[in-house]
């Protein structure tokens, strides 16, 4: 990674619920309100935007792990205010705070960890897990 990305780097962006991000099961809408998917989404996207400038080329980032709590609601048509902050930096993990929320509560916090790897490492394992498959499948 570049030399910079340290504790403390944070990044905000402002989302407007849309009818298409409310939780749906089998085509039937449960709720009026953002789902925890697309919560999760948008607090990986305010992750990826930390680390994305730092990345070298040849080099790539990857969710590799999430916990967070979906603890308020935002209802279809408010703006939800989506933030992470770098905690912690190593050669192959960032870790993130990351948080989601409304003008008037919070909707979701948690932490957000990525894996930091050569792309060509990934690209080398996803051709040999194809491989396997295919064989596996000619058998």
């Amino acid at each position: 990674m570049r030399q910079g990305l340290v504790p403390g780097i944070e990044v905000e962006f402002q989302i407007l619920v849309e009818p298409s991000m409310r939780p749906a099961f089998d085509g039937k809408v449960v709720h009026d309100v953002m789902s925890t998917v697309t919560m999760i989404y948008y607090m990986e996207k305010a992750g990826r935007e930390i680390i994305v400038p730092y990345l070298e080329d040849g080099e790539e980032g990857a969710g590799f792990a999430i916990d967070v709590k979906h603890v308020g609601l935002a209802l279809v048509g408010q703006e939800v205010k989506f933030k992470a902050v770098c905690t912690e930096v190593s050669e192959k993990r960032v870790v993130c705070e990351v948080k989601a929320e409304t003008d008037r509560h919070v909707v979701g916090i948690g932490l957000f960890t990525q894996a930091i790897f050569q792309k060509q490492d990934m690209e080398r394992r996803i051709r040999e897990l194809k491989e396997s498959l295919l064989r596996r499948k000619n058998l």
